[in-house]
This record gives structure tokens, sequence and C-alpha cells, in this order.
């Protein structure tokens, strides 16, 4: 969706609000594509004093695997973003990323809400706090089972080293 600003910047008090879908299906994350069911997305765009002021709210579902132990999950987020839109920096202006600026007059509020959605995700996705993953010897899932694998593994090149403790 394209939002017009330039009503947005030339009139003070004007707003323009939003309600939508986004379609992030064929998005590739984390080698699979984790948006089975659209970004619902609303927000409103408000001039404020000649400041351009662009606040979203996005609720989505993700479905990913559980990086510690590979089960699958289902996740849903609420996440609220909020911007300042400009039509240019002035040359003395240190923008430090506070600022979106809007050439053309024409703001892609998709391409805006998906980056703003991939810097909110967290860095890792467990099934639970507690996951305890995967055996790294046999693969078992540790959540369910214990395993009968050596706990404590020496390392094959020190191995005669520990001969010499004995």
């Amino acid at each position: 969706m394209f939002l017009e600003c330039k009503q947005l910047f030339d009139i003070p008090g004007e707003k323009k609000e939003f309600d939508y879908s986004l379609d992030l299906s064929d998005v590739e994350l984390f080698s699979s594509k984790p948006f089975q069911s659209p970004v619902s997305v609303r927000g409103i765009a408000e001039n404020r004093a000649q400041i351009v002021s662009l606040k979203l709210d996005c609720s989505f579902v993700m479905n990913l695997a559980c990086d510690r132990c590979l089960a699958d999950l289902e996740r849903s987020f609420e996440e609220h973003f909020s911007h300042i839109l400009v039509r240019e920096l002035s040359s003395d202006e240190d923008d430090g990323g506070d600022y979106i600026v809007v050439e053309g007059g024409t703001l892609d509020l998709d391409e805006l809400i998906l980056s703003d959605i991939l810097l909110s995700l967290p860095t890792k996705f467990l099934c639970r706090e507690d996951c305890k993953g995967l055996c790294p010897s046999c693969g078992k899932n540790l959540n369910f089972d214990s395993c009968e694998c050596q706990k404590k593994q020496v390392d094959p090149r020190l191995a005669k080293l520990s001969e010499l403790l004995k």
C-alpha cells in the first residue's frame, strides 16, 4: 500500500487513517516462510504543528521451528511502531535514523512495515523458556526423554593427557 503524503505535509491538522492486511507469505526467513496468514495493519498519519507522525499497530502470527529442539511452534505478535515523516533532510541535520524521508510525496508502507517487523523479531525462537534441545550425540529430544549418551565427552585430541592423570 502506498500512502500519499502531499496533503499531509501541506495542511496542518490533516490526518489519514488506514486499516488493511499485508500479505508476507512470500517472505523467506530462517530458511522457511513463517508468515502463513496476512499481517493486520492499522495506522494513522497526522500532521501536528508541521510535524507528520506515523503510528502503526501490527498483529501477526509466525510459524517457526524451535531453535533448540526443532519442534514446530506458532507465535502471535502485537507490535507498535512510530515514525516521523519528512520531505527532505537539510544538509546540517544528522539523521541518525530518526526520520523517514518521503521522496516524491509517496511512502511505500509495505516496505516500511516489513523492515519494522523484521527488526523487532527476537533473535532466538524457543518452544518454551526451559527447552533442553537435542542431544548432540544421538539427536534425541531432551524435553521428552533423557538419553544414554555419555554426558561428559573427552576431546579425542586430549585423550592421551587423561591417561597421565590415572
